[in-house]
């Protein structure tokens, strides 16, 4: 089959089953869930799962490895002035300081606002995560030092225009007070987090231009997977992402543990280990530190799609031809196949190993539309036989489930094809060789049979 034979819609279905994990938490570092089919359920956000996949494929392709790897990939940070100072230091002598607050000045400027200037911790960041191509800040420091004449002039008259502008306007809040000292405190007078543009020197058009190419998607092609939504520049492209994904959820209802743990002191062990007597080891007794930390586990269902034409939409408009979008598009489905099977959020994984689980079934089939499984499940599962209707351990009774949707789905939906299901478990291949009669799903032993 060629590529251009092929459905518009890849659509993915897996289960896997999590012991003793907290990939994911609230406000309350609580476990997040939902309620569905009248339970509540435990879930594994969709950003959550996301971010794992976009920056575990980033992470292949800037190493070298993977169907991606040597191609533009993005990040998403708040620090665009502080990587862009950094290529001025590094690379250009730029004295610290000065090529901080020139950057700063310069992608400000050009319609980003940063944070509360009087906040240090703050105040070089931008007030929102921008998703731009990895080599964005070199872009803009190497157009900074290329210009860096006519920018030193504009950044000093611009700061002296902030700064005038900040004082005036504490001047007027301290009058203001004066008159009317009956009407309670007065805003803080720090300098404005949002200056106004009003009464500020425009920046070169140049410069704003390059700013605005450096951080626009180009060819990252995370970006055209992922997609990017930058409402603070109405001229700078935001980009529809080709890859949809469902919020993960257990297939049964949710069991939550609270595990105490105590921690111990290494010293005070080794000093009770040493005492001499029973009464200096008494003044060692008891742990370092003790708290509860909330586990999950279950087996879970998630879904994700993949829009091949929007795919190779995003990446021609980022100016690739036609052949170019179509050799990109290939390899990132296959990174995004990849990374959908092995990527996992890495929230606790040094003290459950979370990031080690593989999936109890993965499910990959083509078609004209998405289609999300989720209905398969909103009976939960129920795992107790002595309940009389019984399904017995989640895992397997999920595939049990899962098959039988899919086969009866495809029986009634033509545009429904080329489906593959990979397992990792050997309980799940015996069941695989009894489930399907009709042949209609291949078996394959790789993520890579996965996709065609």
């Amino acid at each position: 089959m060629t590529a251009n034979a092929r459905s518009p819609f890849l659509s993915l279905h897996l289960l896997e089953t999590l012991v003793a994990v907290l990939p994911v938490r609230d406000e309350n570092g609580q476990p997040k869930s939902l309620v569905y089919g009248g339970v509540e359920r435990h879930m594994i956000t969709s950003q959550a799962r996301r971010r794992a996949e976009r920056v575990y494929a980033r992470n292949r392709a800037n190493a070298g490895i993977g169907a991606l790897k040597g191609r533009s990939m993005g990040i998403r940070t708040r620090e665009w002035a502080l990587l862009t100072a950094t290529e001025l230091a590094s690379e250009y002598g730029w004295e610290k300081e000065e090529a901080l607050g020139t950057a700063r000045a310069v992608i400000e400027a050009s319609g980003l606002k940063f944070g509360d200037p009087a906040k240090k911790t703050v105040a070089n960041l931008t007030k929102v995560l921008i998703f731009a191509p990895t080599d964005a800040g070199s872009r803009i420091a190497a157009h900074i030092a290329g210009n860096a004449d006519t920018l030193r002039t504009w950044r000093d008259e611009y700061l002296a225009a902030q700064n005038a502008a900040a004082a005036k306007k504490s001047r007027r809040g301290a009058a203001k007070k004066a008159e009317n000292p009956d009407e309670g405190e007065e805003p803080s007078a720090e300098p404005s987090a949002e200056p106004s543009v009003a009464g500020l020197p425009s920046l070169p058009k140049t410069t704003r231009d390059a700013v605005l190419l450096a951080i626009a998607p180009r060819d990252a092609v995370d970006i055209a997977l992922y997609g990017r939504f930058l409402a603070e520049i109405a001229d700078s492209p935001n980009v529809d992402g080709a890859v949809q994904t469902g919020h993960a959820f257990t297939v049964h209802a949710a069991e939550q543990v609270e595990d105490f743990y105590a921690a111990a002191d290494d010293a005070k062990l080794d000093r009770k280990r040493n005492a001499l007597s029973f009464l200096d080891s008494a003044d060692d007794a008891g742990a370092g530190m003790t708290g509860y930390q909330s586990l999950i586990s279950g087996t879970f269902y998630r879904h994700a799609v993949l829009d091949r034409e929007l795919l190779r939409a995003n990446l021609r408009r980022a100016g690739m031809t036609a052949e170019e979008a179509e050799d990109t598009a290939a390899a990132g489905e296959q990174e995004f196949v990849n990374a959908f099977v092995e990527a996992f959020p890495e929230a606790k994984k040094n003290s459950t190993a979370s990031t080690g689980s593989l999936p109890t079934l993965v499910l990959a089939f083509e078609g004209e539309r998405p289609y999300n499984y989720a209905a398969a499940f909103e009976n939960p599962v129920d795992e107790n036989p002595g309940n009389g209707g019984g399904e017995g351990p989640a895992g397997l009774a999920a595939v049990r489930r899962l098959l039988r949707h899919h086969l009866f789905v495809s029986r009634r939906r033509p545009d429904l094809h080329s489906a593959r299901l990979l397992t990792y478990s050997p309980q799940v291949d015996d069941l695989l060789q009894e489930a399907d009669p009709t042949g209609a799903v291949d078996v394959v032993d790789s993520i890579e049979g996965l996709i065609r």
